[in-house]
């Protein structure tokens, strides 16, 4: 019986994930690689997490999106896994968002952090 448990995400873009897991300081690595698990399971991944117990985590492609991979049994993450989660989604959005506006054309000309934790970013766009 496989004791990993696939949690969905709105994660798409690996890219933007990537850089959300950096910008959090979590040391990953490229895949595919194994997501190492209960008595030796494990699984692919596009992004894995190692963790100092033998026990990773990781984000598999289902298709759909990139939906985390773990033994929750044992996380050991500085976070709860729904904190976890919120970090790397909010870094992911603000990736996403810059990868998209300056697609269109546009700059980061300022970013605010609010005491809630949200990000505000203005974005500018010169034109000729």
């Amino acid at each position: 019986m496989s004791h990993f448990s696939q949690i969905k995400t709105q994660i798409r873009n690996v890219s933007s994930l990537k850089a959300a897991l950096t910008d959090l300081g979590i040391d990953w690595k490229p895949g595919p690689a194994e997501v190492r698990g209960y008595q030796g399971q494990t699984q692919t991944a596009e992004v894995v997490i190692e963790q100092d117990n033998q026990y990773d985590v990781g984000f598999r492609w289902n298709g759909k999106e990139y939906e985390l991979v773990a033994d929750l049994q044992y996380w050991k993450q500085p976070w709860t896994v729904n904190g976890f989660l919120n970090q790397v989604s909010q870094r992911y959005a603000y990736h996403t968002v810059l990868n998209a506006t300056s697609k269109e054309g546009f700059e980061l000309a300022e970013e605010q952090k609010n005491e809630d934790g949200s990000v505000r970013l203005v974005v500018q766009r010169w034109s000729g």
